[in-house]
C-alpha cells in the first residue's frame, strides 16, 4: 500500500467516524418520562433532550418498537418492586417509562468490541426505560440479539418478558418429556399463549384454565388453534365431572407442573390435579387473592411450590445463558411454532401514549399495545 493510498484510507476512516459522531451528538431524544409516582395519565409527559455524546466505552441505539406492559404501568404507579432512579434528562429530573423493547445500534465507541452498528439489542436489565426514541449508555446496558431475518420486529420487541417467562417455567422446574401434561391458569394471557405454543413444540400436552365469559367457545377455538390440548373454565375445576374427565385424559400420568398467574380459590383447585412430587409455579396474582394450600398437598403428595419472576432470573444469570435462550425462542419463531402476538400500534406522542396506558388499565386494549418509532 502506497503512502498516498494509506493517507486516503485514513482520511476516509476519520470522515466516517466524524459522520457517526456528528449524527449521534446532534440527535434529539424524545422520551415519555415521569418525575413522581402516580396515575400514569397524570404523571407521564413527553420531553426532548440531546443524546449524550458518544464516549469510547458507550453505545448509541435507536429504538424500533416498545410495548406497553402491565408491569410498566405498575412501575409508574410506584407499585412495582423495581424502581428506576430519577436522572437528569434535559429539562427534568425523571425516569423513562417502559421496560421492554428492541433497538438498533447506530454508533459505538472505539473501545466497544461486542457490539457493532446495525446490531439489534434488548435491555440487559429491567428498569432501563424503553419509551424513548434513542438511548446512550455503556455497552453492558445492552444485550445482543441473535441475527434471524425470520423473526419480526414485533417478536423481538416483545421477547424478553412473556416468551422468556413461558420458556423458563416449562424448562427449569420439571424436565419436559413428550406426552406429559402440564396445567396452567390464565391460559389466554400473553404468557399463557406462549406456554401453549412452546409446550406443543416440545411435545407436551396442556390443560388450560380460563375464566368463564360470553364468547367462551370462540376463546376455546383460538387457544386450540394455538396448540392447547384441552381448555376448561375455572368454574369447572372443582366439579366431580371434571375430576373424572381429567383422570381419563391423564390415564394414570397426572401433570407434574402447574403454572399459576391468578391465585385465589381456582388456583388452589388447579393444584389438586398435580401428581406426586409435582411442582407448582406462581408467577402472578391477577385475582389479587391469596393462594391457600391444604397441608395434604405438602405432606402426602410432596408438591413443591415455587415463585418465579423473569427479572430475577435475568439478574442472576449470564448474558450467554440469556442469549442461548433467545436462540431457542428465535428457532421456534422461525418455524412458526411461536407466533407474533396480537398487537395494536400506538403513536409516539404524549396524547396517544397516555390514552394507550389508560386503555391498558381499563382492559379495553385490543391485543398488546406497541409503540413503533
Amino acid at each position: 500500500m502506497t503512502v498516498l493510498t494509506r493517507t486516503l484510507a485514513l482520511a476516509q476512516l476519520r470522515a466516517s467516524h466524524a459522520r457517526v459522531r456528528m449524527y449521534s451528538s446532534e440527535t434529539t431524544v424524545k422520551a415519555m418520562v415521569y418525575s413522581e409516582y402516580g396515575k400514569p395519565s397524570e404523571v407521564l409527559r413527553m420531553v426532548e433532550f440531546p443524546l449524550p455524546k458518544l464516549q469510547s466505552d458507550t453505545v448509541h441505539v435507536r429504538f424500533l418498537a416498545s410495548p406497553i406492559n402491565p408491569a410498566d404501568v405498575n412501575q409508574v404507579q410506584g407499585a412495582y418492586p423495581i424502581k428506576p432512579a430519577f436522572e437528569d434528562l434535559g429539562p427534568v429530573k425523571a425516569a423513562v417509562g417502559g421496560n421492554e423493547g428492541v433497538a438498533e445500534v447506530i454508533a459505538t465507541g472505539d473501545s466497544v468490541k461486542d457490539l457493532k452498528v446495525g446490531d439489534r439489542v434488548v435491555m440487559a436489565k429491567t428498569g432501563y426505560g424503553t419509551w424513548r426514541s434513542h438511548a446512550a449508555g455503556p455497552a453492558q446496558d445492552f444485550q445482543l440479539l441473535p441475527k434471524n431475518d425470520k423473526v419480526s420486529v414485533i417478536q423481538q420487541a416483545t421477547l424478553t418478558v412473556n416468551p422468556c417467562t413461558a420458556y423458563r417455567m416449562l424448562k427449569d422446574f420439571v424436565k419436559p418429556e413428550q406426552g406429559n401434561y402440564i396445567i396452567q391458569n390464565g391460559a389466554n394471557s400473553a404468557v399463557g399463549q406462549a406456554v401453549i405454543q412452546i409446550a406443543r413444540a416440545w411435545g407436551l400436552k396442556s390443560i388450560n384454565v380460563v375464566r368463564n365469559r360470553p364468547e367462551l367457545n370462540k376463546l376455546k377455538d383460538e387457544l386450540t388453534q394455538l396448540g392447547a390440548t384441552h381448555v376448561v373454565t375455572d368454574e369447572e375445576l372443582g366439579s366431580h365431572a371434571m375430576r373424572s374427565q381429567m383422570k381419563e385424559w391423564f390415564a394414570g400420568n397426572p401433570p407434574l407442573l402447574g403454572l399459576n398467574c391468578v391465585g385465589g380459590k381456582s388456583a388452589t383447585e388447579m393444584a389438586r390435579y398435580l401428581g406426586h412430587n409435582g411442582h407448582y409455579v406462581t408467577y402472578g396474582a391477577m385475582a389479587r387473592a391469596p393462594l391457600s394450600l391444604p397441608a395434604s398437598m405438602l405432606i402426602f403428595k410432596n408438591i413443591t411450590f415455587h415463585g418465579f419472576w423473569m427479572s430475577r432470573w435475568a439478574d442472576v444469570h449470564s448474558k450467554q445463558e440469556r442469549y442461548a435462550m433467545f436462540e431457542d425462542l428465535f428457532q421456534l419463531m422461525q418455524r412458526d411454532q411461536l407466533g407474533e402476538p396480537r398487537w395494536t400500534p400506538v403513536e409516539f406522542n404524549e396524547a396517544a401514549m397516555k390514552h394507550a396506558v389508560d386503555a391498558g388499565i381499563s382492559g379495553y386494549a385490543s391485543g398488546k399495545q406497541i409503540v413503533r418509532f
